[in-house]
Protein backbone atom coordinates (compact mmCIF):
# COMPACT_ATOMS: atom_id res chain seq x y z
CA UNK A 1 0.00 0.00 0.00
CA UNK A 2 1.79 3.40 -1.14
CA UNK A 3 -1.12 5.63 -0.66
CA UNK A 4 -3.10 6.61 2.32
CA UNK A 5 -6.84 6.67 1.07
CA UNK A 6 -9.83 8.72 2.78
CA UNK A 7 -13.02 9.03 1.43
CA UNK A 8 -15.95 10.92 2.80
CA UNK A 9 -14.58 12.73 5.74
CA UNK A 10 -17.06 15.28 7.34
CA UNK A 11 -15.40 15.57 11.05
CA UNK A 12 -15.99 19.06 12.07
CA UNK A 13 -15.85 21.45 9.44
CA UNK A 14 -14.67 19.04 6.71
CA UNK A 15 -17.12 18.43 4.05
CA UNK A 16 -17.58 15.09 2.68
CA UNK A 17 -13.57 15.15 1.22
CA UNK A 18 -11.72 12.54 -0.14
CA UNK A 19 -8.11 12.62 -0.74
CA UNK A 20 -5.14 10.12 -1.23
CA UNK A 21 -1.87 10.69 0.53
CA UNK A 22 1.28 9.57 0.00
CA UNK A 23 2.75 6.99 2.57
CA UNK A 24 6.68 6.78 3.82
CA UNK A 25 6.77 10.44 2.92
CA UNK A 26 7.17 14.42 5.11
CA UNK A 27 3.72 15.79 4.16
CA UNK A 28 2.27 19.35 5.25
CA UNK A 29 -0.98 20.17 5.38
CA UNK A 30 -1.72 23.54 5.33
CA UNK A 31 -4.13 26.37 4.57
CA UNK A 32 -5.91 29.39 6.49
CA UNK A 33 -7.92 29.32 9.98
CA UNK A 34 -10.47 27.16 10.07
CA UNK A 35 -9.85 25.35 6.85
CA UNK A 36 -10.06 22.15 8.86
CA UNK A 37 -6.27 21.03 9.14
CA UNK A 38 -6.68 19.74 12.41
CA UNK A 39 -10.12 17.97 11.86
CA UNK A 40 -8.20 15.92 8.97
CA UNK A 41 -4.60 15.54 10.61
CA UNK A 42 -6.18 15.23 14.47
CA UNK A 43 -9.56 14.34 14.89
CA UNK A 44 -10.03 12.03 11.54
CA UNK A 45 -6.45 10.08 10.29
CA UNK A 46 -4.84 9.85 14.00
CA UNK A 47 -8.13 9.22 15.48
CA UNK A 48 -8.94 6.77 13.60
CA UNK A 49 -5.54 4.99 13.49
CA UNK A 50 -5.15 4.94 17.31
CA UNK A 51 -9.26 3.84 17.82
CA UNK A 52 -8.24 0.62 15.13
CA UNK A 53 -4.76 0.19 17.06
CA UNK A 54 -6.27 -0.24 20.50
CA UNK A 55 -8.89 -2.76 18.71
CA UNK A 56 -6.09 -5.14 18.04
CA UNK A 57 -5.35 -5.41 21.55
CA UNK A 58 -6.57 -8.22 23.56
CA UNK A 59 -9.64 -7.39 26.21
CA UNK A 60 -7.92 -6.80 28.75
CA UNK A 61 -5.82 -4.30 27.72
CA UNK A 62 -8.90 -2.55 26.11
CA UNK A 63 -10.40 -2.30 29.64
CA UNK A 64 -7.57 0.03 30.83
CA UNK A 65 -8.39 2.48 28.16
CA UNK A 66 -12.06 3.42 27.37
CA UNK A 67 -13.90 2.83 24.15
CA UNK A 68 -12.72 5.58 20.77
CA UNK A 69 -15.33 7.31 19.17
CA UNK A 70 -14.90 6.15 14.93
CA UNK A 71 -14.61 9.42 13.71
CA UNK A 72 -17.08 10.76 10.97
CA UNK A 73 -15.48 9.33 7.93
CA UNK A 74 -16.91 6.88 5.64
CA UNK A 75 -13.75 4.65 5.30
CA UNK A 76 -9.67 5.19 5.74
CA UNK A 77 -7.23 2.43 3.66
CA UNK A 78 -3.70 2.02 4.57
CA UNK A 79 -3.59 3.81 8.14
CA UNK A 80 -1.04 2.38 10.36
CA UNK A 81 -0.67 2.90 14.19
CA UNK A 82 -0.21 7.08 14.51
CA UNK A 83 1.32 8.94 17.03
CA UNK A 84 0.30 12.63 17.34
CA UNK A 85 2.52 15.62 18.64
CA UNK A 86 0.36 18.56 19.17
CA UNK A 87 1.06 21.82 19.85
CA UNK A 88 1.97 23.09 22.89
CA UNK A 89 1.84 26.76 24.92
CA UNK A 90 5.42 28.28 24.80
CA UNK A 91 7.38 27.07 27.77
CA UNK A 92 9.22 29.38 30.14
CA UNK A 93 11.56 27.19 31.52
CA UNK A 94 15.36 28.25 30.00
CA UNK A 95 15.84 24.50 30.09
CA UNK A 96 13.59 23.16 27.65
CA UNK A 97 14.65 22.25 24.27
CA UNK A 98 12.24 21.59 21.08
CA UNK A 99 12.42 17.82 22.20
CA UNK A 100 11.24 18.34 25.56
CA UNK A 101 8.76 20.88 24.64
CA UNK A 102 7.12 18.90 21.76
CA UNK A 103 7.62 15.85 24.13
CA UNK A 104 9.57 13.62 21.36
CA UNK A 105 12.55 13.58 23.05
CA UNK A 106 12.05 10.31 24.38
CA UNK A 107 11.26 8.64 21.14
CA UNK A 108 14.16 10.58 19.60
CA UNK A 109 16.51 8.32 22.29
CA UNK A 110 14.62 5.22 21.71
CA UNK A 111 15.24 6.06 17.90
CA UNK A 112 19.20 6.80 18.05
CA UNK A 113 19.39 3.88 20.80
CA UNK A 114 17.66 1.49 18.37
CA UNK A 115 19.36 2.29 14.89
CA UNK A 116 21.87 4.90 15.55
CA UNK A 117 25.55 3.95 14.78
CA UNK A 118 28.00 6.15 17.06
CA UNK A 119 31.23 6.99 15.61
CA UNK A 120 34.26 8.32 17.44
CA UNK A 121 34.16 12.46 17.40
CA UNK A 122 37.92 12.71 16.68
CA UNK A 123 38.53 9.94 14.10
CA UNK A 124 35.24 9.26 12.54
CA UNK A 125 35.68 5.35 13.15
CA UNK A 126 32.54 3.34 14.14
CA UNK A 127 32.49 2.70 17.55
CA UNK A 128 32.09 -1.00 18.45
CA UNK A 129 31.62 -3.22 21.35
CA UNK A 130 34.55 -5.66 21.16
CA UNK A 131 35.67 -8.33 23.24
CA UNK A 132 38.00 -8.25 26.04
CA UNK A 133 40.06 -10.51 23.72
CA UNK A 134 39.62 -8.87 20.66
CA UNK A 135 40.96 -5.91 22.87
CA UNK A 136 44.20 -7.00 23.83
CA UNK A 137 44.63 -8.14 19.72
CA UNK A 138 44.81 -4.65 18.74
CA UNK A 139 46.86 -3.23 21.45
CA UNK A 140 49.21 -5.85 20.99
CA UNK A 141 48.65 -5.49 16.71
CA UNK A 142 50.66 -1.81 17.25
CA UNK A 143 53.87 -0.92 16.12
CA UNK A 144 56.81 -2.42 18.08
CA UNK A 145 57.61 0.00 20.81
CA UNK A 146 54.62 2.04 20.82
CA UNK A 147 54.18 3.18 23.91
CA UNK A 148 50.87 2.87 25.66
CA UNK A 149 48.69 3.82 28.73
CA UNK A 150 45.97 1.81 29.55
CA UNK A 151 42.90 3.09 32.30
CA UNK A 152 39.51 2.00 33.35
CA UNK A 153 37.16 4.91 33.94
CA UNK A 154 35.70 4.76 37.69
CA UNK A 155 33.77 7.77 37.85
CA UNK A 156 32.70 9.53 34.72
CA UNK A 157 31.15 13.10 34.86
CA UNK A 158 29.72 13.29 38.47
CA UNK A 159 29.59 15.21 41.68
CA UNK A 160 31.52 13.97 44.88
CA UNK A 161 35.02 13.90 46.81
CA UNK A 162 35.66 10.14 46.17
CA UNK A 163 38.12 10.15 48.76
CA UNK A 164 37.01 6.62 49.61
CA UNK A 165 37.82 5.93 46.30
CA UNK A 166 41.11 7.40 46.22
CA UNK A 167 41.87 4.98 49.52
CA UNK A 168 40.55 1.82 48.12
CA UNK A 169 42.42 2.34 44.76
CA UNK A 170 45.54 3.10 47.47
CA UNK A 171 45.04 -0.72 48.89
CA UNK A 172 44.87 -2.59 45.97
CA UNK A 173 48.00 -1.42 45.19
CA UNK A 174 47.15 1.35 42.30
CA UNK A 175 49.75 4.37 42.11
CA UNK A 176 48.49 6.72 39.46
CA UNK A 177 44.67 7.94 38.36
CA UNK A 178 43.62 10.70 36.03
CA UNK A 179 41.47 12.87 37.66
CA UNK A 180 39.83 15.95 35.31
CA UNK A 181 42.31 14.67 32.65
CA UNK A 182 45.14 15.47 35.21
CA UNK A 183 47.88 12.87 36.20
CA UNK A 184 48.21 12.69 39.73
CA UNK A 185 49.66 9.92 42.48
CA UNK A 186 47.44 8.37 44.98
CA UNK A 187 49.78 9.47 47.43
CA UNK A 188 49.16 12.98 47.29
CA UNK A 189 46.43 14.80 49.24
CA UNK A 190 43.46 14.78 46.40
CA UNK A 191 41.20 17.35 47.56
CA UNK A 192 38.06 17.69 44.87
CA UNK A 193 35.26 20.03 44.79
CA UNK A 194 32.58 18.13 45.95
CA UNK A 195 30.01 20.40 44.05
CA UNK A 196 31.76 20.15 40.41
CA UNK A 197 31.56 17.14 37.89
CA UNK A 198 34.47 14.97 38.08
CA UNK A 199 36.06 11.94 35.73
CA UNK A 200 38.74 9.31 37.48
CA UNK A 201 40.23 7.05 35.63
CA UNK A 202 42.51 4.25 37.10
CA UNK A 203 45.95 4.44 35.39
CA UNK A 204 46.56 0.23 35.23
CA UNK A 205 49.57 -0.06 33.26
CA UNK A 206 51.96 2.07 31.19
CA UNK A 207 54.10 -0.08 28.70
CA UNK A 208 55.60 -0.29 25.15
CA UNK A 209 54.51 -3.02 23.05
CA UNK A 210 56.78 -5.77 22.29
CA UNK A 211 56.52 -9.52 21.28
CA UNK A 212 56.70 -10.51 24.44
CA UNK A 213 54.26 -8.29 26.43
CA UNK A 214 51.62 -9.87 25.22
CA UNK A 215 50.90 -11.27 28.71
CA UNK A 216 51.40 -8.12 30.72
CA UNK A 217 48.97 -5.99 28.11
CA UNK A 218 46.14 -8.91 28.45
CA UNK A 219 46.17 -8.74 32.41
CA UNK A 220 46.01 -4.99 31.91
CA UNK A 221 43.10 -5.00 29.81
CA UNK A 222 41.34 -7.19 32.07
CA UNK A 223 41.74 -5.62 35.06
CA UNK A 224 41.02 -2.32 33.25
CA UNK A 225 37.91 -3.73 31.82
CA UNK A 226 37.23 -5.45 35.70
CA UNK A 227 37.74 -2.01 37.46
CA UNK A 228 36.15 0.10 34.79
CA UNK A 229 32.17 -1.64 34.62
CA UNK A 230 33.45 -3.16 31.01
CA UNK A 231 35.12 -0.23 30.18
CA UNK A 232 39.29 0.37 29.27
CA UNK A 233 40.88 3.68 27.67
CA UNK A 234 43.98 2.51 25.96
CA UNK A 235 45.65 5.91 25.61
CA UNK A 236 48.97 6.33 22.58
CA UNK A 237 52.05 7.97 24.71
CA UNK A 238 53.55 10.67 22.99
Amino acid sequence: MEKLIVRGAREHNLKDIDLEIPRNRLVVITGISGSGKSSLAFDTIYAEGQRRYVESLSAYARQFLGLMEKPDVDFIEGLSPAISIDQKARSHNPRSTVGTVTEIYDYLRLLYARIGKPHCPKCGRPIERQTAQQIIDQVCALPEGTAVQIMAPVVRGRKGEYKHVFEELKKEGFVRVRVDGVLRTLYEDIQLDKNKKHTIEIVVDRIKVAPGKRSRIADSVETALKHGGGLVIVEIMG
